[in-house]
């Protein structure tokens, strides 16, 4: 329990406070870099284009180029993506998600309110 109160104050000291990279919500409090342009190939059958984005590895943005994700029937890709939110900056990792017609992360299933138009 020491060893974690103790690297959680010194990423709270860095000024940067990031959770592993396997789990799917990064939190930091730098802004990433704009997108780079990519060039997307051709439409290929049977997959779906993830397109680049801006990882935070080792403290420091790395750029993730785009790469082809194998469709799943039935699911919807998500792509990663950056949003501010109270002063610092949130990453929900790529995922598929089962029938979310509203593109909310959250499958229609357990969806309490699906198609939601007033959802972002």
């Amino acid at each position: 329990m020491k060893k974690l109160l103790l690297a959680a104050a010194i990423a709270a000291s860095a000024g940067t406070f990031s959770v592993p990279a396997s789990a799917a919500v990064i939190v930091v409090q730098t802004a990433p870099p704009p997108p780079r342009d990519e060039v997307v190939p051709p439409p290929r059958h049977g997959y779906v284009w993830a397109p680049g984005y801006w990882d935070w590895r080792n403290n420091r943005h790395v750029w993730t180029k785009g790469h082809w994700e194998r469709e799943r029937r039935g699911y919807v890709y998500h792509q990663p993506a950056w949003v501010e939110r109270d002063g610092h900056w949130e990453m929900s990792r790529g995922s598929w998600a089962r029938g979310d017609n509203d593109h909310d992360g959250v499958p229609n299933g357990r969806d309490d309110h699906p198609n939601n138009p007033r959802r972002n």
